[in-house]
């Protein structure tokens, strides 16, 4: 009866963890951000730069705000009027509004590019970025795959299937939180900001403003990492707990 019990809950936990981390992983809101410009008069703009895809130009409108929202298939940007009140409820819609534009994120490493860094800061970005979404693929693929092996494992009969489903459920938690660590990291410690502000300023607009924000995508991934790792523990002990008792 108990190991009933704990199978119900284990099965429930790995369902929860792999919702979750599905829904982080297919939906691009991990970075939620907007620009502004509030162009002083007294310093000239030099806009004498290359504009590449996916780019947004902040025009000398102190009542127009760039938005951007990313995650790991797409970076999207629209601009829109900081009055208008339907802006950051047409922000979660990746069809609306109509000049919004997306860039496959995982090409472009926001917010570095060649014209805020030189080219081996570049390049260390991509591989950065690289093995971000390699471990991000990795624990989902972990833990796709160990739910199929759990609902293999017929109950009570093959304590190896749920020890292998409880590790694959261990090493995705453990992938995903890297890949938690390695974002916040990107974000909070690493000068990739603060390098692209100060060449907003220089460059585009003396006045310029950056804020940014962790989505729902984000959230999702530690609800799904703890769900994961919970489940996993449970797989690990029922496996262990059935070839005791029933072998």
């Amino acid at each position: 009866m108990k190991l009933s019990v704990a199978l119900f809950f284990a099965g429930l936990f790995g369902a929860l963890a792999a919702v979750f981390i599905l829904l982080s992983f297919g939906t691009d809101y991990w970075l939620l951000a907007s620009e502004s410009c509030h162009p002083n008069p007294s310093r000239p703009v030099d806009l004498g730069v290359t504009v590449q895809a996916g780019d947004v130009v902040l025009q000398n409108r102190s009542d127009d705000v760039v938005l951007h929202h990313e995650g790991f298939f797409w970076r999207c940007s629209f601009v829109g009027d900081v009055a208008d009140d339907t802006l950051l409820w047409r922000l979660w819609f990746t069809n609306q509004p109509h000049s919004k534009v997306c860039i496959h994120s995982y090409l472009f490493p926001f917010p570095v590019s060649h014209q805020t860094h030189n080219a081996t800061e570049y390049h260390s970005a991509i591989i950065y970025r690289g093995f971000w979404s390699i471990f991000m693929l990795m624990g989902v693929a972990a833990v796709v795959l160990g739910g199929f092996v759990i609902i293999c494992a017929a109950p009570f009969t093959s304590p190896g299937l749920y020890k292998t489903g409880g590790g694959l459920f261990l090493v995705s938690g453990l992938f995903l939180l890297c890949v938690v660590v390695m974002y916040v990291l990107w974000l909070q410690v690493l000068d990739v900001m603060d390098v692209y502000v100060d060449h907003q300023r220089s460059t585009l607009c003396p006045g310029f403003q950056l804020s940014f924000s962790y989505g729902l995508s984000f959230m999702f991934a530690p609800v799904g990492i703890f769900f994961c790792l919970l489940a996993g523990l449970l797989f690990l002990l029922i496996g262990r707990t059935i070839q005791i008792h029933y072998h």
